[in-house]
């Protein structure tokens, strides 16, 4: 696929994801579009450009299922078991079920009992999600800088103020860095790391930019505080940033050796 090919595609995707209802009705929408043979044909190509869009839009759609279930070698349409922080279980549901919980209703996410999920699996999980917070954390950065040029404070813009320079700063520094994580992360443990580093950036985004915001972040006039709870809830799914940190650090310890800056 060349550059003006992914363009395209790209457009029709983001169309795609804000027109439609998200959940199964996006679900149907984009299997129309071809997301099982891209995710077939070229999933390098496919899962970055999807999710990515799956976060600076905001929409949702069960798709994760499908990329744990191909990494698993089995067909996908289904609804695997996916490992939760705190040693929970959850189920990402097809179709427009229930309401999952307090936090992100938006997301189908619900109990299950515990199997086991192959290593392929959980590292192409992992990378998937790392691509989705990684367009959320860039959302509410985005959401953060338009709020700060056009509102104004003792007569100046607030964008005038170092400190909300440096907040935002601080966070474009991290997407830039688990976005460069993501692309170079081509094994179980790269992807341990990327999905660490992607929700650490959004975790820093939605904390920052709620800053810069204030109270008109927390309202539900703005869009801000959607964005905020999906990323606190996908940085749980297959592991939350400190559990994954933390078991980044066992696995050093087991390899006796610390890899180049490079590998990394």
């Amino acid at each position: 696929m060349d550059s003006a090919e992914r363009a395209l595609l790209e457009q029709a995707l983001h169309k795609t994801m804000t027109t439609s209802a998200p959940g199964a009705e996006l679900d149907a929408t984009l299997a129309d579009l071809g997301w099982g043979e891209m995710l077939t044909q070229e999933p390098d190509t496919a899962v970055p450009l999807v999710f990515r869009l799956l976060g600076e839009t905001g929409a949702q759609a069960p798709l994760l299922n499908d990329v744990v279930l191909r990494a698993a070698g089995h067909p996908p349409g289904g609804t695997p078991p996916l490992p939760y922080a705190g040693g929970t279980w959850v189920r990402w549901a097809r179709g427009d079920g229930p309401p999952a919980g307090p936090l992100d209703d938006g997301l189908p996410l619900h109990r299950s009992d515990p199997r086991d999920l192959s290593a392929p699996a959980l590292a192409a999980g992992r990378r998937a999600l790392g691509w989705w917070l990684l367009g959320t954390g860039r959302t509410m950065l985005s959401l953060a800088r338009e709020h700060v040029l056009q509102r104004q404070q003792f007569g100046r813009p607030l964008a005038s103020f170092q400190a909300l320079r440096h907040r935002l700063a601080e966070t474009y520094v991290a997407l830039e860095a688990a976005e460069a994580v993501l692309a170079a992360a081509d094994d179980d443990a790269g992807a341990l790391l990327a999905k660490a580093a992607a929700g650490r950036a959004a975790l820093t985004a939605a904390r920052h930019c709620q800053q810069a915001l204030g109270g008109i972040g927390f309202t539900a006039e703005h869009a801000l505080h959607r964005h905020v709870k999906r990323a606190l809830v996908l940085d749980g799914l297959l592991g939350s940033t400190r559990e994954l940190t933390r078991e980044a650090g066992r696995l050093l310890l087991r390899r006796s050796h610390t890899p180049r800056l490079v590998d990394l």
